[in-house]
């Protein structure tokens, strides 16, 4: 493999910015959102950097800033970072491999979800791309193989396949209920897969994604004691592009499991979520954005009742409903103005730690947020 003796040219930095202000009328999201004085607290800050040694070979890292309430305090990390060998590279097919931190390919927009031009609007369906347990699913440490072929209808397939270590952090510690108990959750050994379709220059895009994320409990005494806890999502993803608008809507199913705590029965169920959305653009910088976004924690108790017979908490905090209207406007290449209106029925992806007590939550709450975001 021949060395490109000016890979410093190669070399590109970039970087972008997202402040956001929100408000609620109930229930907290991101910070104090419902006090009268609205949130601040959701802040997005990211370098990247990326250098072509040789024309097979890139090497490509970004670091990570984000504050959102509770769940994250802004500390830098690594969102990922990679060494990507292209093997094969042909007018028909490419093949390559990923070593180091990537991004899960899971939906349409997790794998740039943190960069706020690559979103149709500020937040994401919740139901797909929850916030509140966004660690245990945004990377893994490990290995990654992808392949894309164009196909002799014009079409093209791409399939990524990865074998790796989850992340897990503070957030997903507390959507279980372990972040007051002695002990740490810890990543293990995971697999995830997507394969994309694109017709006619992307005018047609299917997908379907699929997961077995893993990850323990290690306790240092019996209670709660040592456990494990597996969440296996599968997502299918359709959208059509026109010239002016397009139509999008992911489906998903996610089943969860925890087992082997001392102090809490085994847990399997699954949930059911799914989005329609429709964005239209117009005066060439701007788009606006309708959508309704569902889930539901468990298919065996979709509307909750048993979960609130069984005292675990109020009904609607195991399904949320949203009705989403947003606008963007980009003035500039490196300018972005957004704002959007949530109406919400349940609160299925509130934050537990912006929301610990459960019985000051309402059922139905509406959200405003508006959001800056510049890149560079």
């Amino acid at each position: 493999m021949a060395t490109d003796t000016n890979a410093l040219d190669s070399l590109q930095l970039h970087g972008f910015l997202s402040q956001a202000y929100i408000v609620t009328d109930h229930n907290n999201f991101f910070g104090s959102s419902s006090d009268g004085n609205g949130s601040w607290d959701y802040t997005e800050l990211g370098f990247n950097a990326s250098l072509r040694p040789t024309k097979n070979l890139l090497i490509a890292a970004q670091a990570l800033s984000r504050r959102a309430g509770k769940d994250d305090d802004g500390s830098p990390t690594l969102d990922y970072g990679i060494i990507d060998w292209q093997m094969l590279s042909t007018a028909d097919q490419t093949f390559g491999i990923q070593l180091g931190r990537f991004k899960n390919p899971l939906g349409f927009y997790n794998q740039t979800r943190d960069v706020a031009f690559t979103r149709p609007s500020i937040l994401l369906p919740q139901s797909i791309y929850f916030d509140r347990t966004r660690s245990v699913a945004m990377s893994g440490d490990g290995v990654s193989l992808y392949h894309e072929a164009r196909l002799d209808n014009g079409g093209l397939l791409h399939s990524q396949f990865g074998v790796g270590r989850s992340q897990a952090g503070d957030d997903a510690e507390s959507s279980l209920g372990l972040d007051d108990l002695p002990g740490s959750l810890e990543g293990d050994l995971s697999v995830i897969g997507q394969v994309r379709y694109e017709h006619d220059g992307g005018r047609i895009v299917l997908a379907v994604s699929a997961a077995s994320v893993h990850e323990k409990y290690e306790s240092p005494g019996d209670f709660p004691g040592d456990g494990e806890f597996s969440f296996q999502p599968v997502i299918l993803s359709a959208q059509y592009n026109a010239e002016r608008w397009s139509l999008t809507g992911e489906y998903a199913l996610r089943r969860v499991e925890t087992s082997g705590f001392n102090a809490f029965d085994d847990i399997s169920q699954t949930g059911e979520s799914w989005y329609v959305q429709y964005t239209r653009r117009f005066l060439d910088d701007w788009q606006w954005l309708v959508r309704y976004d569902t889930l539901v924690h468990n298919r065996n108790d979709p509307n909750g009742h048993k979960y609130e017979a069984a005292g675990f908490g109020p009904a609607y905090s195991q399904y949320a409903d949203d009705l989403t209207f947003g606008v963007q406007w980009t003035p500039h290449p490196n300018v972005m103005l957004s704002g959007e209106y949530h109406h919400v029925d349940g609160t299925g992806w509130l934050s537990l730690q912006d929301n610990p007590d459960s019985s000051q939550t309402e059922q139905i709450w509406n959200m405003w947020l508006m959001q800056l975001s510049l890149r560079f």
